[in-house]
């Protein structure tokens, strides 16, 4: 199951027990690393698992994990480690790097979790995967290193979106 939206608005979500949930903004670099995640996994996504991708926008993300079981939320960070590095946090207990510019999503996702955190709209399960971004300019594509990493960090997350959602992962 798979949606291809990101232009704000969201659509109900389907009852599927995992969400995987590529951020970014295309125009934007590295930016659009989650994307081009969600991008991948969306044709082969298991029964279980729904794929979708999105700007960002915290209230966009509260609407896309309502009601599962399990989300994997899958961005681009910025934690000072080399560009390229792979990160995969626990949303609900550990601290998501904080960049020291301002997200492009306005609201960053450690922001978004906050304001989950305090509304009770958080999954039982959150899942942060990401890679360092290198560059957030307007106009570029990914990175090469970003780029490099994207089919293991795809890898990665339909991995464990197939464990949470008791498929197997081809």
């Amino acid at each position: 199951m798979s949606s291809a939206g990101g232009t704000g608005s969201v659509r109900a979500a389907p009852l599927a027990a995992v969400r995987v949930i590529g951020i970014g903004r295309p125009e934007r670099g590295d930016d659009a690393l989650g994307r081009c995640v969600a991008q991948r996994l969306a044709a082969e996504a298991p029964a279980g698992v729904w794929v979708t991708e999105c700007a960002g926008e915290f209230a966009t993300l509260l609407d896309l994990w309502e009601g599962a079981r399990a989300a994997i939320v899958v961005d681009a960070l910025q934690s000072g480690a080399a560009p390229g590095t792979l990160l995969r946090l626990d949303g609900l207990t550990e601290p998501l790097p904080t960049p020291v510019e301002c997200s492009t999503h306005g609201f960053g996702l450690a922001e978004a979790i906050e304001i989950g955190r305090a509304l009770h709209r958080l999954p039982p399960v959150l899942i942060v995967y990401g890679a360092e971004g290198a560059c957030f300019a307007t106009g570029g594509g990914l990175s090469p290193r970003v780029a490099a990493v994207v089919p293991d960090l795809a890898d990665a997350v339909r991995r464990e979106a197939c464990a949470l959602a008791g498929a197997h992962a081809a």
